[in-house]
């Protein structure tokens, strides 16, 4: 699964520059190496993904493996004058540049899109921050929470759980849904490149990015003007979205249709509920009786296991998921059969599991060819490519 053969992904004799720090950035190229780009990391002395305390060895924290496999590492100070222009010259061969740097600490070290691009006319500039550049938010730093917070995302939990103070999603969210409009804006601007011969610049706010994904659906009645109806999505806002109670354990069954609550209910053992009166039509209202009818369907899950329910489910086609524990997923058959958690011996860090890659290319095949580097650990072999010592 490991190995520094040759690309033979999608994305080969592509080269990507990551310059960018913690996950978004880092993420989103690491995306571009599994499907088979060449990614050099550019490191700066310090970085806050490198520092934890569950390591084996300095640096190489469990984020630090899950965001920067498939690169190589090499460590300069963007500050000193000579490893700059080391880093000017990598950006140079680049195809695609990926930072998260502040625009103005990129204008003063002369890496800004403006500043590159009369040398490297190809260069496809992936830029991300919090907010966008030119508003009156752009200096704030920004950090997953607080642009979960700046999308509407919390408002949305605090109304569908009935909080006042409602918790953050307990992922990094915003950074990763980010980091995958990089990946897909920049892989967009890379085919603009192939055709024509030209790069540009792509701006990846934060805020903005995650306030429009969470619209797509949220949006309802606020999409009129005038307005028709308040935000929210009625089936994701349903209070009832919940994991059930089983005979042995929990499972997530969400009937959506009238005959997907019928045909619960009778396998229940309660036919009597399948003729309620608000399964009579052809849909269900979810925002009058959404919260209503979930506790009914809560009130008789404790009635069959859970291997019962997963196969009364599939027989009738009502959505059904098991409830993955994290601490056993590497145990859980689908999580086995799909190699989405192998081990594979790292060359410092010894045993370890390596989040699979979740695509499948029939001809292009994605693939991890390389571990996470250690800090600065190519950065002889990269610069003797260029003729230069380290």
């Amino acid at each position: 699964m490991t190995s520094t053969k040759p690309s033979e992904g999608p994305l080969a004799g592509v080269r990507v520059i990551d310059m960018a720090t913690v996950v978004m950035g880092p993420y989103a190229a690491q995306v571009l190496g599994d499907l088979g780009a060449d990614v050099i990391k550019i490191e700066s002395p310090k970085d806050t993904v490198r520092h934890g305390t569950l390591h084996r060895t300095p640096g190489m924290t469990p984020l630090n493996l899950n965001v920067n496999r498939n690169k190589r590492s090499v460590r300069l100070n963007l500050k000193d004058e000579a490893d700059r222009e080391r880093a000017l010259e990598l950006i140079g061969t680049a195809d695609i540049l990926i930072t998260n740097m502040r625009i103005g600490a990129l204008r003063r070290l002369g890496m800004d899109y403006e500043s590159l691009a009369p040398g490297n006319p190809r260069l496809v500039y992936a830029h991300a921050q919090g907010f966008r550049p030119d508003s009156d938010r752009a200096d704030l730093a920004a950090y997953d929470e607080t642009v979960q917070a700046a999308s509407g995302l919390l408002d949305l939990a605090r109304r569908a759980g009935d909080i006042g103070r409602p918790v953050v999603l307990p992922s990094i969210f915003a950074d990763k849904v980010a980091a995958l409009t990089i990946a897909y804006s920049t892989l967009a601007a890379l085919v603009h490149q192939r055709a024509t011969g030209q790069g540009q610049l792509v701006e990846v706010p934060m805020a903005d990015t995650l306030l429009a994904f969470n619209l797509v659906e949220h949006l309802q009645g606020q999409l009129y003007e005038p307005p028709m109806g308040p935000t929210g999505f009625a089936l994701s806002m349903n209070k009832g979205h919940r994991a059930r109670p089983t005979k042995d354990g929990l499972v997530m069954i969400i009937p959506y249709t009238p005959q997907n609550f019928r045909d619960l209910f009778c396998a229940a053992g309660r036919p009597d509920l399948a003729e309620d009166p608000r399964l009579a039509g052809e849909f269900v209202d979810s925002r009058r009786d959404g919260e209503a009818l979930a506790e009914l369907v809560e009130s008789v899950t404790p009635n069959l296991t859970t291997a019962e329910w997963i196969e009364v489910c599939s027989k009738h086609s009502i959505p059904v998921g098991p409830v993955l524990e994290l601490d056993q997923a590497a145990d859980d058959p689908y999580v086995r059969d799909g190699h989405l958690l192998d081990v594979a011996e790292h060359p410092s860090e010894g045993s370890y599991r390596v989040v699979g890659v979740p695509m499948t290319f029939s001809a292009t095949p994605a693939s991890v060819r390389r571990h996470a580097p250690l800090p600065g650990q190519h950065t002889e072999e990269v610069l003797a490519e260029l003729g230069r010592d380290a």
